[in-house]
């Protein structure tokens, strides 16, 4: 099965709840889709055909994809609101992406960061969610790890992954609105920083801590596995990071030049194709290729079964 980790789909029960939203992060509905208003951000806009099921269906034929998995855009900021704001948002998310149809989409599970519950991940598990994402902001150092430590614990008692995704800029205290900056500039520069602090965050307190669990990075992790020598030269961790089979990185944002380069760092086995649907939808790389195959099957299917057992693919090669 050809799987495509990293999507996103705002569903009715969801959209309807920021809709209500009198403070951000919301949605307001114009003429063509809605406008996202996010703190830190500037608005941007979500077409109708975006949050359209049989669209992305049909998107997924086009693709050649068997199976996409959804996620909360952590970019959002949702997990880091005040628990009693946050829930009626979670609740809404997991409504509907629960509802979705199975034989092709399966979703991610999100948990509020205020008041981490790792009872939370078992009722996500036993609902049939995949595994939990969190956003990068509430893993950027070595003391928020830990304070997350017993949610991360249960994730890896239960066989489940974690999914870091960048999560909202106005936690790092920039606002890009205030600053004239242009719309692309958070991605750039807010969302690849929190990557990079979440990965190396990870690395040298989670790993120790939680050596069996699964955890995987979107964005190639900000292109973090590029920063191994000078991890080394710094006297950081950099052996465990060039071996560690269960740490994996989407490619979402990035094409073959960045793809190489982290083949390169760290081999073909912890790639994943995530394409960051509807916000970018990245090339689908060809399945017929050895690369192709390890990132849209024997990759997934590693990620996402501690059982799984079917062959890593040789070191040669490159991406589609």
């Amino acid at each position: 099965m050809r799987i495509d980790v990293h999507q996103h789909l705002l569903s009715q029960p969801l959209l309807a709840a920021l809709e209500r939203r009198g403070a951000v992060p919301s949605l307001t509905r114009g003429g063509d889709g809605w406008t996202y208003h996010l703190a830190g951000e500037p608005d941007s806009a979500l077409p109708f055909a975006d949050a359209d099921l049989a669209v992305r269906a049909g998107q997924l034929e086009d693709d050649g994809v068997d199976r996409a998995l959804v996620l909360l855009s952590s970019a959002l900021g949702i997990e880091h609101l005040p628990a009693e704001e946050a829930a009626p948002l979670l609740d809404a998310y997991h409504d509907g992406a629960a509802a979705l149809p199975s034989e092709r989409f399966g979703a991610w599970g999100a948990v509020g960061v205020h008041q981490p519950d790792p009872s939370a991940v078992d009722a996500l598990l036993a609902r049939g969610f995949v595994g939990v994402s969190l956003p990068a902001t509430a893993l950027a150092t070595p003391a928020a790890v830990e304070r997350l430590g017993p949610l991360l614990a249960r994730l890896e008692q239960a066989g489940a992954p974690l999914f870091v995704h960048p999560g909202p800029v106005a936690l790092d205290g920039s606002d890009a609105r205030a600053a004239g900056a242009p719309a692309w500039w958070p991605a750039l520069t807010d969302y690849v920083a929190q990557m990079n602090a979440a990965w190396h965050a990870f690395l040298h307190t989670g790993r120790p801590a939680l050596p069996r669990l699964r955890v995987l990075f979107a964005m190639l992790a900000g292109l973090a596995p590029l920063q191994l020598e000078r991890l080394a030269a710094r006297g950081g961790p950099a052996e465990r990071a060039a071996d560690d089979p269960l740490t994996f990185y989407d490619t979402s944002s990035y094409g073959p030049q960045a793809i190489h380069a982290v083949l390169r760092a760290i081999g073909p086995d912890q790639l994943v194709h995530g394409s960051d649907r509807p916000v970018v939808g990245a090339a689908v790389p060809a399945a017929d290729t050895a690369v192709g195959h390890a990132l849209l099957r024997i990759n997934p299917a590693r990620l996402l079964s501690p059982t799984t057992t079917e062959p890593r693919v040789p070191a040669a090669g490159g991406p589609a």
